[in-house]
C-alpha cells in the first residue's frame, strides 16, 4: 500500500527538499492549495461562493516548534476573519484549524492551544461564522475533544472532526450526536497503528457508514467529508431515512478534487462546502492528499514525467 509510505515521506526533510525542488511541483500543488496569502485566496472565495458553494478555510502548517510560531498561526487566522468581515461572507465561509498549529505539541501545549484558538473562535462568532477543530493523529484527540468541549460552553456552534478508521470513533460519534453539535466525518489521513485503527479500505468504509448513520439519526448537524460517490449516495439515503431536510446536513470536499461534483450537489439544493487550504507551509498537507487518493499520486507522477 502506497498510503503509509507517502505519509512517512510527509515527515521526511529529505523528501520535502526533493519534492519542493521538482520543477512541476508548484503547478501540481496549485491544484490543491490555490494561494499563499489572504490576498491570493480572496478571488477564490469570491468565485466559489458566487457559484453557490460554501467554504471552510485552512491556513496550512502543523509542525511548529515555538510559542511564537503558534502566535503567528493565531494571527494568520485573525487576519482571515478580518477579510471575511470586509467581504461580508461570514455566513458562507467558516474556518478549520489544527490545534498542533496553535502549539498543542509544545510544553504546556493543551493550555497554549486553547489560549490561541479562543480568540479565533470569538472573532469568527462576531462575524457570524464558525470554527471546526480538525482531527490529527490519535495521540492528540483527547486534548482536541477537551478543547472542543470547553469552547462549546461559550460558542456551541464550534465544530469538530472525527475519523472513521479509528476504533474509538463510533463511541465518540454517539457522544457527539447531540443537539447543536457540528461534526465532520472523514475517513482519516494519518498513519495509525493497527492497535487503534482499521487498516483495510473495506473496513474503513463499513465503519464510515455505521458512524454516519449514528450522526444522521442523532440531533446534531452532520458534515459528510468524502469524495466517494458510493458514500455520498449512502449519505443521501441515510439523511432521507432520518427525515433530514437538505439544510440539516452538508457535504464537504477538498478544493481541486471532483469540482464538477461540488457544483452538481449544490445545484440539487445540497449544502456543499469546499475545504480550501492556503499558505506557504504546504508540504505536509499536499503529501496527505497524495496518500488519501491514489489518483492524486498518479496525477503528480504523470506531471513530473511530462514536465520534469
Amino acid at each position: 500500500m502506497l498510503g503509509p509510505v507517502i505519509l512517512a515521506a510527509s515527515r521526511s526533510d529529505r523528501m520535502r527538499r526533493l519534492v519542493s525542488a521538482a520543477p512541476v511541483t508548484k503547478q501540481v500543488v496549485d491544484r490543491f492549495i490555490p494561494g499563499e496569502s489572504v490576498d491570493d485566496i480572496v478571488p477564490i472565495i469570491e468565485e466559489l461562493t458566487g457559484r453557490g458553494l460554501e467554504l471552510t478555510m485552512d491556513v496550512v502548517g502543523e509542525d511548529i516548534t515555538t510559542p511564537e510560531q503558534a502566535t503567528a498561526a493565531r494571527d494568520a487566522y485573525l487576519a482571515l476573519v478580518e477579510r471575511l468581515k470586509d467581504l461580508g461572507l461570514g455566513e458562507r465561509v467558516e474556518m478549520s484549524v489544527k490545534l498542533s498549529m496553535f502549539g498543542q505539541a509544545l510544553d504546556g501545549g493543551h493550555e497554549l492551544a486553547l489560549a490561541n484558538v479562543r480568540p479565533v473562535v470569538e472573532a469568527a462568532a462576531a462575524i457570524g461564522t464558525t470554527v471546526t477543530l480538525d482531527a490529527e493523529d490519535h495521540t492528540t484527540l483527547d486534548s482536541m475533544f477537551a478543547i472542543h468541549e470547553e469552547l462549546r460552553r461559550e460558542f456551541p456552534q464550534t465544530g469538530c472532526v472525527i475519523q472513521a478508521y479509528l476504533f474509538r470513533t463510533e463511541a465518540d460519534a454517539r457522544r457527539l450526536a447531540e443537539a447543536g453539535s457540528r461534526v465532520r466525518l472523514v475517513k482519516g489521513a494519518y498513519k495509525e497503528p493497527a492497535e487503534v485503527a482499521y487498516q483495510q479500505k473495506h473496513e474503513i468504509d463499513k465503519a464510515y457508514v455505521r458512524i454516519l448513520r449514528t450522526l444522521m439519526e442523532g440531533e446534531g448537524y452532520p458534515m459528510v467529508g468524502s469524495h466517494d460517490p458510493r458514500l455520498i449516495s449512502i449519505a443521501q439515503e441515510l439523511a432521507r431515512r432520518a427525515g433530514r431536510k437538505l439544510d440539516e446536513y452538508e457535504f464537504q470536499m477538498l478544493y481541486g478534487i471532483r469540482s464538477d461534483e461540488h457544483l452538481r450537489l449544490a445545484a440539487e439544493g445540497h449544502r456543499m462546502r469546499v475545504y480550501t487550504a492556503y499558505g506557504t507551509d504546504w508540504y505536509g498537507y499536499f503529501m496527505r492528499r497524495l496518500a488519501e487518493k491514489p489518483a492524486n499520486l498518479r496525477f503528480f507522477a504523470r506531471s513530473m514525467v511530462s514536465k520534469g
